[in-house]
């Protein structure tokens, strides 16, 4: 039976939207890959906590592990507490380092279960930094917790090195000092200020071609201790660029959620293998795991049709999530997990939930069933009317 609801259109009215009745993807369980995945998995808030939740951050902390299983089961790793739709945006250090220690604890559970953390300086108050000097004491002060716990160190972009460095050399100093102490290679972090508006100039300047030449000038010095770059600039041909310049076996993970499927795939071209091809850090895959888990099983068979068949549907639905303003992408991510089911509640941290509309919400709804990524449509249906009825539209 045809599944029907009401959704808001793009003129402010409202017309019946019938669900396409596909089968959801899910991938066959066991499929090797040949490329590196990481998803930037979202924190489940706890909507029972007595806090503010602009002050406060609530966790639920066995539904968030519970995801993270989920997301380790289809084959895919955990970048863990390096999010900034949340982290900086809700999630705080002692938070996000009580989510590193467990998430550490339960991937011990889980045989191959790959896992990076998030090393940054988002506990400085941004106020109070002076000086290059505080920058590296903050990294610092990160990375002997997380290294301390046996974690592997994903080293964020500083929202503070932004603001005092004053030319490509204090980056440069930054970078050697916390390459030169890392126990083992680091996952290091270029994002765009379309997600961080913080992050503009990063690298030392606004011009990303010569702000690319001193990030690869870090990872040559260091590359036995980079085991490679994400970047999230939301631009392929930059990306391209870039992964043709890294030294020999440092790895390029695509953080671009619109352009994923055809860097994952990758054009073959370069002296090193990894060259050729994007590796992936990403925040779509949260949102849409049993697909991409699906989609990279088949590229490790070389299945590349049948990679982009399963991968390309779902592109319209991570732009739409990750559409301007692009730092509220997490609300998207989170609306995924409830409608299929993996958390109770569309509640988020930091009172996340309202920085998109009933509107985006309800297009993001008809990409995801386009998609096939609706893993119990009845479910999502139920759950989708639920929101409706409480912003008066009536079904």
């Amino acid at each position: 039976m045809a599944l029907t609801l009401t959704l808001p259109d793009a003129g402010g009215g409202l017309k019946p939207y019938t669900l396409r009745g596909s089968t959801p993807v899910k991938p066959v369980p066991g499929t090797r890959f040949n490329r590196i995945a990481y998803s930037a998995a979202h924190v489940v808030a706890d909507p029972l906590a007595a806090v503010d939740p602009w002050l406060a951050c609530a966790v639920d902390w066995d539904a968030t592990i519970a995801y993270r299983r989920h997301l380790w089961s289809l084959g895919l790793g955990v970048a863990e507490a390096m999010d900034t739709a949340q982290r900086g945006m809700g999630l705080d250090w002692p938070t996000s380092l009580e989510l590193i220690r467990r998430s550490l604890d339960a991937a011990k559970d889980m045989p191959g279960a790959l896992i990076a953390s998030g090393c940054g300086t988002d506990h400085l108050v941004l106020e109070n930094v002076k000086s290059v000097d505080n920058v590296i004491r903050g990294y610092e002060e990160q990375m002997e917790a997380i290294e301390k716990l046996g974690g592997k160190l994903i080293v964020m972009a500083s929202r503070a090195l932004a603001r005092v460095a004053q030319s490509p050399a204090d980056y440069e100093r930054v970078y050697d000092r916390i390459l030169r102490q890392a126990k083992q290679p680091v996952v290091l972090h270029w994002l765009g200020d379309m997600f961080d508006p913080a992050l503009a100039g990063y690298w030392g300047s606004p011009d990303t071609d010569r702000a690319m030449d001193t990030a690869l000038g870090i990872i040559e010095a260091h590359a036995a201790k980079v085991d490679g770059i994400k970047i999230s600039l939301l631009d392929k041909d930059k990306e391209i660029a870039m992964r043709r310049r890294l030294p020999a076996g440092v790895r390029m993970y695509t953080g671009d959620d619109f352009n994923y499927a055809e860097l994952i795939a990758g054009d073959g071209v370069g002296k090193e293998a990894t060259h050729g091809k994007s590796d992936a850090l990403l925040g779509i895959f949260d949102a849409i795991a049993p697909a991409a888990s699906a989609a990279l099983g088949e590229l490790g068979q070389g299945k590349l049709e049948k990679f982009h068949a399963i991968l390309a549907p779902t592109v319209p639905l991570s732009r739409h999530i990750f559409a301007a303003p692009t730092r509220f992408y997490k609300t998207g991510v989170v609306f995924m997990a409830w409608l299929n089911g993996h958390q109770s509640h569309f509640t988020m941290v930091g009172g996340q939930q309202s920085t998109r509309s009933l509107q985006h919400l309800a297009e993001l709804f008809r990409l995801a069933d386009a998609a096939q990524v609706l893993e119990q449509p009845e479910l999502a249906v139920r759950r989708m009317k639920t929101l409706l009825a409480l912003h008066g539209v009536d079904n």
